[in-house]
């Protein structure tokens, strides 16, 4: 008999096993997967010595994270080097125009000229109380706020930036984008209180924290913590599936599922919970390329090149078309006529590129590239072609830095990786029925029916990124009800 099993080694399955172990407890982390790291792995995809991250890139919500604080992410003894830019992310747009968000706000708001003032006001109050914001929404939302201060100022902005009265606060076209290329990493339709809530969050960090990321890839982080899970005698199995949550609750005190929901229904669940499972819904997939290239991408404007993170999808009403139809089932920029017809002409795709602050990523003077563009769940398109003319838009000669390629379609995503259900890889649909109905109402939504079972995924809040707190409030409910310890 164990006392914990977890099950599934992302970020919230290792702070889980982390706090779990150093609570005194055994403990024993099972990955179906032949590595560890779940969203935060790195591989060689396309050439030998070159690193692209397999799932996430960038991580402003870690840096942010204080739970990777306090489990030493940034000063402990297994701590990876941070990498934090001046340039937190960039927006191309027409006529070799871009919009920078810096990390200095100041710098940012001369850039936007006329709206410069405009962006100050959207997030400057938010950067005042950014400790109350993160705590806000790092949690369940159906809680009193300990600032609500905090919360009130997010909450109006959000109700701005995600209804119809979204375009009244800029004048011009390059503070619109540079806001809304930030809200498209919700995978939802636009404008939403759901997108506006990424934005603003991942917009404050860009002039705050950082838009980060560990030295060598992502899977520095789930290194760091593997580490300390050796140190701490826990035994990590990988290549070792479940199926079944009876073939892992029989020999376990607690049971922490870093999973979707969907492991759950395999168990005899009461029928109210079990509704509500069947009920939870996924998103759209994401199908992405990864590039090695000769050189640096030749940005038409030369301050992109800065920035490690770029948003490729022109206007605001671009973006929000192409985020519109896929959300509709098109695919924008791949197939119009498998997807239907109506579908825009430009996708809307996220971009890194590390290389250009981190050298360790690709043999000397080479370059790496991840991308992805979202599409209709479950998709098997390639998206190479569209997603080297979204970039040669506004890149021109961008294909002629190519070394070479490799595609993930949201099928081929889905199935390297059951936890991400149709190419979903944010566990679940962000809307803001799903930010509290995750995966079920509940002030405690991490406790399942299922006696010693906790679920601390993306599934549960606060949501997707790599920041450690689906773990961290799963762990610390089943350590208290389970072992009698706080």
């Amino acid at each position: 008999m164990v006392d914990v099993t977890v099950v599934g080694s992302g970020p919230n399955g290792l702070v889980a096993a982390v706090i779990a172990a150093r609570a005194g407890l055994s403990v024993r982390v099972l990955e179906a997967a032949p590595t560890i790291g779940g969203g935060v792995r790195t591989a060689e995809l396309t050439l030998p010595g070159f690193r692209h991250d397999v799932c996430s890139a960038v991580h402003p919500a870690g840096l942010a994270s204080p739970v990777f604080r306090k489990l030493g992410l940034f000063d402990g003894p297994h701590a990876p080097e941070w990498i934090v830019p001046e340039a937190s992310y960039a927006h191309p747009l027409p006529g070799g125009r871009a919009g920078i968000a810096w990390r200095d706000l100041d710098r940012t708001v001369e850039g936007l000229g006329a709206d410069g003032p405009a962006w100050r006001r959207l997030i400057a109050p938010l950067l005042a109380r950014q400790r109350g914001v993160v705590d806000f929404t790092g949690g369940q939302l159906l809680r009193v706020p300990r600032d609500p201060i905090a919360a009130l100022r997010f909450g109006l902005r959000a109700l701005e930036q995600g209804s119809g009265a979204w375009n009244t606060r800029f004048s011009g076209d390059v503070a619109p984008a540079l806001f809304t290329g930030v809200a498209a990493h919700a995978a939802g339709g636009m404008p939403s209180l759901a997108s506006a809530g990424a934005a603003l969050l991942l917009a404050m960090h860009a002039h705050g924290v950082g838009w980060g990321f560990p030295k060598g890839g992502s899977q520095a982080i789930a290194d760091a913590l593997a580490a300390e899970l050796v140190e701490r005698g826990v035994e990590i199995v990988t290549d070792s599936p479940v199926d079944a949550l009876g073939a892992v609750t029989a020999d376990s005190r607690a049971v922490l599922l870093d999973t979707s929901p969907d492991l759950l229904l395999t168990a005899d669940l009461p029928p109210r919970y079990e509704r509500a499972l069947r009920g939870y819904r996924y998103g759209s997939g994401v199908a992405k390329v990864d590039f090695a290239l000769t050189d640096p991408v030749p940005w038409a404007n030369p301050s992109v090149a800065l920035a490690p993170t770029v948003h490729v999808g022109g206007s605001r009403r671009e973006m929000a078309a192409a985020e519109n139809a896929v959300a509709r089932g098109l695919q924008p920029g791949l197939n119009p006529r498998i997807a239907g017809g109506g579908a825009p002409r430009h996708p809307y795709v996220l971009v890194t590129q590390p290389s250009v602050v981190d050298p360790t990523r690709a043999p000397a003077g080479r370059h790496v590239l991840w991308a992805y563009t979202h599409v209709p769940a479950g998709s098997r398109q390639d998206a190479t072609e569209a997603v080297t003319a979204a970039i040669e838009r506004f890149a021109p000669g961008f294909r002629d830095v190519v070394l070479a390629s490799a595609a993930s379609s949201a099928a081929e995503i889905g199935a390297y990786n059951r936890n991400y259900v149709g190419g979903d890889i944010y566990a679940g649909a962000l809307s803001m029925t799903q930010l509290v109905k995750r995966p079920v109402v509940s002030t405690a939504p991490w406790r399942t029916p299922v006696e010693g079972v906790y679920l601390c995924s993306s599934a549960t809040p606060p949501g997707p990124a790599v920041h450690g707190m689906n773990g961290w409030w799963a762990a610390k409910l089943a350590l208290r009800e389970r072992f009698g310890i706080d």
